[in-house]
């Protein structure tokens, strides 16, 4: 969904996928959507409409607060329980996801109470060499990460608008660079549920030119250059 001062997006992305299918016409895409007679139409136009853009370290900064901050003190806390959940909401190819289990197996204390294959541009963009030399090993013309990673790690398809979204608990969520294309209802159903299945003294990861905009729900914690979101409790 995205909001109506943003239909030029529609044109200029969709113009090849309208002359490929013999629609031409905005109109007549829609209406072969809402008939859902091509069962791969749907999946044409996301694939068209995403910008795909990502890479491992995206934004540095909230990051480093991660390693740094909220990763020590929430697996201190979480200490009994040795448990910990951490969710990279929209994390495109899953680099993101992988990032987060690494910076757990880097965090102190050891994670053991706790395959994504890349090119090497892909790896070049953002990695630094002590994780690709601890974490990845060359597969073929590729890198995977390595088995202690990538157990780390669960993968699933959710549609962030129309749900169904997880009902369990998570310690901490990444939820970054996405919901910019979103109208301002979808922004609020999805903070409302991050709220309801983020821990009490868990955090929020917003990109950096989103904001939660919700008062009374998140506040917002400042450390350096990064940004993060606590979540309130009712009194």
């Amino acid at each position: 969904m995205l909001e109506e001062s943003r239909d030029y997006l529609f044109q200029s992305r969709l113009q090849s996928l309208l002359m490929s299918s013999g629609l031409m016409t905005l109109d007549r895409l829609v209406a072969a959507l809402l008939s859902e007679l091509n069962p791969g139409l749907r999946g044409q136009v996301a694939e068209a409409m995403t910008l795909k853009e990502t890479s491992f370290f995206r934004d540095r900064s909230p990051f480093e607060l991660l390693q740094q901050e909220l990763l020590p003190g929430i697996i201190r806390r979480r200490e009994a329980a040795r448990r910990l959940r951490l969710w990279s909401a929209a994390c495109s190819s899953g680099q993101e996801a992988y990032l987060l289990a690494m910076l757990c197996a880097r965090t102190p204390p050891p994670t053991q109470w706790l395959g994504g294959r890349y090119s090497k541009t892909e790896l070049n963009r953002g990695l630094p060499a002590r994780y690709r030399i601890r974490h990845m090993h060359q597969a073929g013309e590729g890198w995977e990460v390595t088995p202690d990673i990538s157990q780390l790690c669960r993968f699933h398809q959710c549609n962030l608008c129309e749900g169904p979204l997880p009902m369990e608990k998570f310690d901490g969520i990444l939820l970054r660079n996405v919901m910019l294309y979103f109208p301002d209802e979808v922004r609020r159903k999805l903070l409302l549920h991050m709220h309801r299945i983020l821990s009490s003294d868990g955090f929020l990861i917003l990109g950096s030119s989103e904001q939660p905009a919700l008062p009374g729900l998140f506040q917002a914690e400042l450390k350096g250059s990064a940004c993060w979101y606590r979540p309130l409790t009712e009194d």
